[in-house]
């Protein structure tokens, strides 16, 4: 069987080259290449050995254009804005795309919905598999209690993180509001501070910490009068992020346009 050409964009960043990595030594897989933003110092550089590892022969390049039209599946860990632009890119190429950038508004999500009605698209918060069984977890607990248990998220990450609430602690906040029949829009209470009176029923609570270098750290907890019913996931490498995006990747070349999320992916 032939193998999937994967291009990562944004490959100088803290998951670009985990992800480079990872489809270097993921059987089935073979690296089309990888972009940084213009003027980034690591144009030209090598691709492997900036990712850490050996010289594999592949330069840097600035161009996601030439990476897309160049790979089977475009992989996108960048930022908000610059993530807008690949997918629109990706839908006018005909290239499926994997896209683990957080911190999206709506506006920009509907730009990759967009997209999706052109082609295949793996949307996902968080790639692990873990986080993705304790998305159903919680979707199941807040069904199966009723609205006197109490439900607070409380997510940690490295300094380094700019978007809070984290995207995943996002995606757990809209699993328990779907349980329960609302959108976390209307539920969501996004920190505390000063006076703020007594907890509003049917809340749920948001609260992110941010310090060292924490790869990221999920508490859903569910409180009522006695008792408290708590789920974590914690990871310690990003390696697991990457894992999870080249299955997708891998999975996604197959599929026909549309929006799809890791549930798809790992048939949870």
């Amino acid at each position: 069987m032939a193998e999937t050409r994967i291009g990562v964009i944004g490959c100088a960043g803290r998951m670009g080259r985990m992800l480079v990595a990872e489809i270097v030594a993921t059987e089935g897989c073979a690296l089309a290449g990888g972009t940084a933003r213009p003027g980034s110092a690591c144009i030209g550089q090598d691709v492997g050995e900036l990712a850490g590892g050996g010289r594999i022969g592949i330069a840097v390049g600035d161009s996601a254009e030439k990476l897309l039209r160049d790979s089977d599946v475009g992989v996108d860990f960048t930022t908000a804005t610059a993530t807008v632009d690949h997918a629109a890119l990706a839908s006018s190429l005909g290239k499926p795309i994997v896209i683990g950038t957080t911190g999206l508004s709506a506006t920009e999500e509907a730009v990759i919905r967009a997209a999706a009605a052109k082609i295949p698209v793996v949307l996902a918060a968080n790639t692990s598999l873990g986080i993705n069984l304790l998305l159903g977890l919680v979707e199941q607990v807040a069904l199966r209690l009723g609205p006197d248990w109490d439900i607070e998220i409380l997510e940690m990450h490295h300094k380094g993180k700019v978007d809070a609430p984290s995207g995943t602690a996002l995606a757990l906040g809209r699993a328990a509001a779907a349980a329960r029949g609302v959108s976390l829009e209307e539920a969501a209470q996004r920190g505390r501070d000063g006076i703020t009176g007594p907890r509003r029923p049917g809340a749920i609570g948001l609260a992110a910490l941010r310090g060292g270098d924490v790869v990221g750290e999920h508490h859903v907890i569910f409180a009522a009068s006695g008792e408290r019913l708590e789920l974590v996931h914690r990871a310690t490498n990003r390696g697991i992020y990457a894992r999870g995006a080249v299955r997708a990747a891998l999975w996604l070349k197959r599929q026909p346009p549309g929006l799809y999320g890791m549930k798809e992916v790992l048939e949870l």
